[in-house]
């Protein structure tokens, strides 16, 4: 296990080793080879992979302020070490060479896209830029590293820096048991009488979704929609001027290697061709879905005032009313379904089906090293009983973790040169809300269909047939593909067969009974546009911020955020509202100029399933065709070609509106 103190001579010793032996490879005298020259390279990352990863990991699970300023000074050299990699022009002559020589031709596929990916990212790093023009380079990536780091870890904080200590129990009525049990434990968990609401999500949910006084609501909306901004109750987290520098930086990249906007940069690595392809996707599908998302609304407002006596209603009224309405016209409500989904259930459905379909079991081991008492770690076994993966899951929302749901790589799956097999381990992390007193922990049907996206992108990691680094999981997959086996996986939690095996009433133990699951399939087109305009108005508001940056006359985000919203939003929020400040996804993430990987991904996902509802739900042939090709090809091959070899066809976007009920 790590210690915070042994964090930078452990760094500076991997960049030390590292550097000499690129230096041994690119002074060697024989021609470079695969064996000599890209294996000795893949150690390296491999190397880089164990050592660092875990660092990162911990600062995103276990943060305090000791560790983020041990991994902020990391940080530093580590960016500095990958961009001088990328400008090392000996690297790049070794790897021009290989791709120019007769042998090239006999290696397989997945060899000649590592060498491909591998010439790609050195232009992409400025391998021909001038000196000096590296040199800028090199200043803007160490920038850049340090403002995504920064701006995190504002949101964290800003989300730990509120907080309201409640000691009448009145205030909170409408809240439902396991949401006061929650509250009750936070503010134990401080030393406070009564009971604490937070800005983590599971407690913000409940709130936005229960509780019946509407002062409770607008004071929590407005400070989770001001987190790390000028308008939060403590600006000294405000990433304002982060966005900026950020903006400026990402554009300043882009024209450095010759592309006029940072959204061309972005698109270099996936599967989207052109800014064009992309906004006319996005807003296609905003024109289908607004219509509709205009007649949900109407029906929302109508339904607040005649029944819940709501004449002006506001943002913070949404998911209150909505929750309200769901259970008003289909006898449905998130709370209403949670006792049938208690943890231990959800797993063995998750696993059980992950079995019929991929043929593998899921086991879980003990005894293990873990950061926390709640992290669990599985192994995954074939027929054979032969580990072929292994992952780590963390569950529960705690301090210092930071929100939402995610997947990382903890190892790669690649063979070593001595013929000896690495197998993948990944690490799985959610917010769900933790187990309270004695009671086990159930959860929403949201939370259950994250449960199985975040799990969807652990068996790409985990299930590749790769063995070659760059390319095996989820290595050198296009962002915008990436998303395909997650939201594939979010489909099970409708289905009849599906909900079967991780559905157990919690004291009955009884399944999902007929009527909740007639309920629950209606609503999943239960405001769908309302959900799809909302997401195309994240994406547009990320793709047109990295598309149309002009230095001599910058759009203010607030107002870029303004005119995006009243093109294709149909609830608009207060002047206060400070949504980019805390979308970490974009500028503390992977997803900048790459948010609408979800939506394009959905089309993918939705379309592949299609299959399965032809052939079957939990059809072993389908499942195994979907393993073998998606699943076990990683990065190697274009991800359209595995698409088509495995649906037989180009993608289409039916299947994702019939999924979504918006009848367009």
């Amino acid at each position: 296990m790590f210690h915070v103190e042994h964090v930078e001579p452990a760094v500076d010793q991997l960049l030390a080793d590292n550097r000499a032996e690129v230096e041994r490879l690119v002074n060697m005298e024989e021609a470079p080879t695969w064996d000599n020259f890209i294996e000795p390279l893949e150690k390296i990352d491999n190397r880089f992979e164990r050592v660092w990863g875990p660092i990162g990991h911990l600062d995103s699970v276990k943060n305090s302020d000791e560790w983020h300023s041990a991994y902020t000074a990391c940080l530093e050299k580590v960016t500095a070490y990958h961009t001088e990699m990328g400008q090392n022009k000996g690297l790049f002559k070794k790897f021009s060479t290989i791709a120019d020589s007769e042998e090239f031709n006999d290696y397989s596929l997945a060899q000649k896209k590592v060498i491909e990916n591998a010439l790609r990212n050195f232009r992409l790093s400025g391998i021909d830029l001038s000196p000096e023009k590296q040199a800028e380079y090199q200043t803007i990536s160490q920038q850049l590293s340090q403002l995504s780091s920064q701006f995190g870890n504002n949101v964290l904080k800003s989300t730990q820096a509120w907080s309201k200590n409640i000691l009448d129990e009145n205030e909170l009525a409408g809240l439902p048991e396991s949401a006061m049990g929650l509250l009750k434990q936070l503010a134990e968990q401080k030393g406070l009488k009564g009971w604490l609401v937070t800005l983590d999500f599971p407690s913000y949910i409940s709130v936005m979704m229960h509780a019946d006084s509407r002062e409770l609501r607008a004071e929590v909306y407005r400070a989770f929609g001001t987190r790390a901004s000028d308008q939060a109750q403590n600006v000294e987290f405000d990433n304002s001027e982060n966005i900026e520098k950020i903006r400026k930086l990402r554009h300043e990249l882009a024209n450095l290697l010759g592309f006029d906007q940072y959204s061309e940069y972005s698109l270099a690595t996936k599967m989207a061709q052109n800014t064009d392809q992309v906004l006319g996707f996005l807003r296609d599908l905003s024109a289908k879905s607004k219509p509709q998302a205009e007649k949900e609304l109407a029906a929302l407002k109508s339904f607040s005032k005649q029944e819940l006596g709501i004449e002006d209603f506001q943002p913070w009224d949404v998911s209150y009313a909505s929750e309200k309405l769901k259970a008003s016209s289909l006898s449905l409500s998130q709370e209403v379904l949670r006792p049938y989904f208690p943890v231990k259930s959800v797993l063995t459905g998750l696993f059980t089906i992950t079995e019929t379909l991929f043929g593998v079991r899921v086991k879980e081991k003990t005894g293990v090293s873990v950061w926390h008492e709640d992290v669990r770690f599985f192994e995954l076994v074939d027929e054979a009983d032969k580990v072929i993966g292994q992952f780590y899951l963390d569950l529960y929302a705690r301090e210092n973790k930071r929100g939402g749901a995610w997947m990382d790589s903890a190892i790669t799956r690649w063979k070593h040169s001595d013929g000896e097999l690495q197998k993948p381990v990944a690490y799985l992390v959610c917010n769900f809300t933790p187990p309270v007193g004695d009671k086990p922990a159930c959860l929403t049907h949201d939370e259950v269909t994250t449960l199985f996206h975040e799990f969807g992108h652990g068996i790409h990691h985990l299930l590749t047939e790769m063995e070659h680094l760059d390319v095996s999981g989820i290595s050198g997959v296009p962002w915008d593909a990436v998303e395909l086996p997650s939201q594939f996986m979010e489909n099970f939690c409708w289905e009849r067969e599906g909900l079967d095996l991780m559905s157990s009433h919690i004291e009955t133990g009884e399944p999902l009974p007929d009527d909740l699951f007639e309920s629950l399939k209606t609503s999943r087109g239960f405001q769908s546009a309302m959900m799809m305009v909302r997401q195309i108005e994240f994406a547009l508001m990320d793709f047109e911020l990295h598309s149309f940056y002009n230095p001599e006359e910058v759009e203010n985000i607030l107002d870029l955020a303004k005119r995006i919203r009243e093109e294709v939003a149909v609830v608009q929020p207060p002047e206060y509202t400070r949504m980019l400040h805390s979308f970490s996804h974009i500028f503390a993430g992977g997803y900048a100029a790459g948010y609408f990987s979800y939506k394009w991904a959905e089309v993918l996902s939705a379309d592949a399933f299609s299959l399965f509802e032809e052939t079957g739900i939990l059809n072993s042939e389908t499942g195994a065709r979907f393993k073998n090709t998606i699943l076990a090809a990683g990065g190697s091959i274009d991800p359209m070609v595995l698409f088509k070899t495995f649906r037989g066809r180009e993608p289409e976007i039916d299947a994702l509106l019939r999924h979504s009920g918006i009848a367009a």
